[in-house]
């Protein structure tokens, strides 16, 4: 009984289930469809909203293909090969008068203004831009920003245009979908999809970064499209592409709509973009060791100056090489490029205080904010020659180097400044400096934060420090660029 009673009871419960979902079908009714999100089947609604904004660009001019590469900024260094920009220069050639090169860009607002890439219109006596709808207009109206690779175009019309809102690109999340826009390899009109990769991205390719980095796949041609989230807001602008090949290779990065609120409205208004500077060169501290050796307590911020350049607010308020600085007009400074933004949105003119570490000892110095050069950052770093083999080298085995005086003569070959004082490195062997990452040339000026003025006082400085502890120098290269290299023995593992 208790058997037929459990299978009874069973039948009923599924025959009660199955007049739940089986129902409306025996009634002759169509099944009910799940509810799925537009945006997981289809782009439509986006891309409609989306496409009438977007145009091509074409840079035109005698020799302006030239002209933008003689004049793009090297920015300290050189682009990194991997690195393109995605751009299309065109059918060059030995043609008199060359083409110039293909992009993109988009609407702002509905009287005619374009943003796009600087090394889109850069050079260009003059740039025909393309609408959705086939309508060209040609413009000689153009203002960027080399230092974020940000320009605007302003074309005049009869009626208004469609135009893109920025969104908010610090809102956006790694996995969120966005598309990309543009006209890669001149095929106007072309959208892909992606996710964003990874944020915050800093490749040393233009002065001020902040790279959103996507999957979405973007080629030659797609230079200064929209980068847009499913709300159809525009939250990056395509600025170039990592790959080995010179196609997409997956790795994608758009200038963060954050950056472009700022630099636009200046352009827009001026023409060209104010920044206050320090004029400083300065690198992020990652190391927990060297933190401590430079008088940083654990978790406190700080940035290592490399390099104070001549003739700036930082050199007259008497910041040098291998300060750490720690905050600035009352803001902590965790890294370099916090440091880069701060400085750049302060009014030119205000004086504010900077505090830092020097030789672990704490001190405060007032900077008055100038206005930053144009040229600023732009220049080439020049490559050193080589050191001849010196017979009089000091040998340091301890830590597998050859060190030589800093002489008149290296000075001139190398490119230091005559007032320097240290031992150069001049042969780098097996040993903690080479796992360390110092090169032959390096320069070194204090160990332990004590001076060195030759080969001889870096041997013996070296002669009476612990290894196991961990040696601090302080070393410089021929460029101008601080540093601090913390050499440490590796310590033994236990049985």
């Amino acid at each position: 009984m208790i058997r037929i009673s459990i299978v009874v009871c069973c039948l009923a419960l599924g025959a009660a289930v199955g007049a739940f979902f089986a129902g409306p079908l025996l009634q002759g009714q169509a099944p009910v469809a799940p509810a799925i999100p537009n945006e997981l089947t289809s782009y439509r609604d986006i891309v409609k909203k989306v496409l009438p904004a977007v145009v091509s660009i074409d840079s035109r001019g005698r020799g302006a293909a030239q002209e933008r590469r003689r004049m793009r900024p090297q920015f300290d260094g050189q682009i990194p090969e991997e690195f393109r920009r995605f751009f299309d220069f065109g059918d060059e050639g030995d043609a008199p008068e060359p083409r110039g090169g293909f992009g993109s860009g988009f609407l702002v607002d509905a009287k005619g203004v374009i943003l796009t890439n600087h090394h889109v219109v850069d050079g260009a006596a003059q740039v025909v831009v393309q609408l959705s709808d086939g309508r060209k207009f040609t413009s000689k109206d153009v203002k960027s920003d080399e230092k974020t690779d940000l320009a605007i175009v302003r074309i005049e019309a009869l009626a208004p245009l469609p135009f893109l809102e920025l969104g908010d690109s610090t809102a956006m999340q790694i996995g969120d979908r966005v598309l990309a826009v543009g006209s890669p390899f001149g095929l106007t009109g072309t959208v892909t999809h992606g996710i964003i990769s990874a944020k915050g991205r800093s490749l040393q390719l233009n002065m001020y970064e902040d790279f959103l980095q996507t999957d979405a796949a973007i080629n030659p041609g797609n230079s200064g499209g929209p980068l847009v989230s499913l709300d159809g807001k525009v939250i990056g602008i395509n600025a170039a592409i990592k790959s080995r090949s010179g196609g997409w290779q997956g790795v994608g990065l758009a200038i963060s709509s954050d950056i472009v609120k700022n630099v636009m409205p200046q352009l827009l208004k001026d023409g060209v973009v104010r920044r206050g500077y320090l004029g400083v060169q300065v690198k992020d501290i990652t190391e927990p060791d060297l933190a401590s050796r430079l008088g940083l307590k654990q978790g406190e911020p700080g940035v290592m100056v490399t390099r104070v350049f001549e003739d700036t607010p930082g050199e007259r308020a008497g910041l040098k090489d291998g300060d750490v600085l720690t905050s600035l007009d009352g803001k902590p400074i965790h890294d370099g490029h916090e440091l880069q933004i701060l400085v750049a949105r302060l009014p030119v003119g205000k004086t504010v205080e900077v505090n830092a570490l020097r030789d672990g000892q704490a001190k405060r110095f007032q900077v008055k904010i100038e206005e930053q050069p144009r040229r600023f950052g732009t220049t080439r770093v020049p490559t050193p020659r080589r050191i001849e083999r010196d017979p009089d080298a000091v040998s340091i085995d301890k830590i597998g180097v050859e060190a030589v005086d800093l002489t008149p003569e290296i000075v001139d070959r190398l490119g230091f400044k005559e007032q320097k004082r240290g031992a150069v490195l001049s042969r780098i062997h097996d040993g903690l400096a080479a796992d360390a990452g110092l090169r032959a040339g390096t320069l070194v000026t204090k160990v332990d934060r004590k001076t060195i003025h030759s080969a001889k006082e870096l041997r013996d400085a070296l002669a009476d420090a612990s290894l196991e502890k961990g040696v601090l120098l302080q070393v410089e290269t021929p460029q101008g660029g601080a540093n601090y290299v913390l050499l440490k023995a590796p310590q033994s593992g236990k049985p």
